[in-house]
């Protein structure tokens, strides 16, 4: 009976050891075979566990022991979606582990000139389609709430880098977008704009105006500047970028690249030709960044009321106190346009 019990034992002690060692070499041993240090995986809402095994596939050596410790830890019922990090050499425990950790993604647009395109460029970086985001930043309800119209709303979005689980909803997004812009109107802002009579969906337009005319960030003040003094006297604004933006409007092509204004596009029949409407335009002609939004609400004092772009100093701008030294710079912009070829 001793020798009986002392077997059994013994092979008890022998099943045991082998059962361990295949937990072990399904649960704990490296199971990657991608050769960075790491990789991001993003799992779609409501993905089925074998689109997930699909997901993971090229990235595993073995996905049968992964599969092992998913159902073993019950992955396969609670599926998350997200973006996901995986290690190189992580084990199936350790994959297992990282698949329940949702990591958020730093989404990043520049000055969109309209919803449509910035929809595509959030798209690009987060699960909800252009679609959904052209919705929801457009739903009657949301703008109505936020005071926004479809025109207007484009004030809304500061180009900046923000920060998003991968799987949030365009709705939530909005939502985000419109707590920063409230967050960003603070009350130092809110009272420079009131300074100027001005509202903050206005420092927004004319900002979007000084920055399509200058990407030099030192000089923007100074532009800016330009423009409160026409406002003061009456005059037009006479801005170019408004006159590109009117044509791109009329023909629906956001992408197109124009460098040169013609004569007769001054006459485009269009609320944002700021030659022939006094005042501001109805809307942001793009999304201006924060140095173009501050450089209004601080802008340089002087007496210049003219400016065009410099030949002797590309990027920047000659100015001018009166209109006949402005008909002298704009000469030589002119001759230097042409000298280059550049007839759009």
């Amino acid at each position: 009976m001793k020798k009986i019990i002392a077997f059994i034992a013994v092979v008890g002690i022998v099943v045991a050891a082998i059962v361990a060692y295949v937990v072990y070499n399904k649960a704990f041993v490296p199971n990657t075979k991608f050769t960075e240090s790491e990789v991001y995986v993003y799992i779609p809402t409501n993905a089925s566990y074998e689109e997930v095994k699909e997901i993971l596939s090229p990235y595993l050596t073995d996905l049968d022991k992964f599969d092992f410790m998913a159902t073993n830890r019950k992955y396969d019922q609670n599926i998350k979606a997200g973006r996901f990090l995986l290690k190189k050499g992580m084990t199936n425990f350790d994959i297992v582990r990282s698949l329940r950790l949702n990591l958020p993604v730093k989404v990043a647009f520049n000055n969109q000139e309209s919803i449509g395109n910035l929809a595509g460029r959030l798209a690009s970086q987060t699960e909800p389609d252009s679609l959904d985001f052209v919705k929801a930043f457009t739903d009657p309800d949301f703008l109505k709430e936020n005071e926004f119209t479809e025109e207007t709303v484009l004030a809304m979005f500061i180009p900046d880098t923000y920060e998003f689980y991968w799987n949030t909803s365009a709705n939530k997004i909005a939502d985000k977008m419109a707590k920063s812009y409230r967050r960003f109107w603070n009350n130092e802002r809110m009272m420079k704009a009131s300074d100027k009579n001005l509202t903050p969906l206005e420092v927004s337009t004319l900002a979007s105006i000084v920055h399509k005319e200058t990407v030099k960030v030192s000089e923007r003040p100074r532009v800016a500047g330009v423009y409160l003094n026409r406002l003061a006297t009456g005059m037009p604004l006479q801005a170019d970028p408004t006159i590109i933006y009117a044509v791109k409007k009329r023909s629906g092509d956001f992408n197109q690249i124009i460098k040169r204004v013609l004569y007769e596009d001054l006459k485009i029949d269009s609320p944002y030709n700021t030659y022939i409407n006094a005042g501001l335009p109805p809307a942001p002609i793009t999304m201006p960044d924060i140095s173009a939004i501050d450089a209004v609400l601080n802008a340089e004092k002087h007496d210049y009321y003219y400016f065009c772009a410099s030949p002797s100093k590309p990027g920047y701008h000659a100015f001018a106190s009166n209109y006949t030294q402005h008909q002298i710079n704009a000469k030589e912009y002119s001759k230097w346009v042409n000298k280059l070829g550049i007839n759009r």
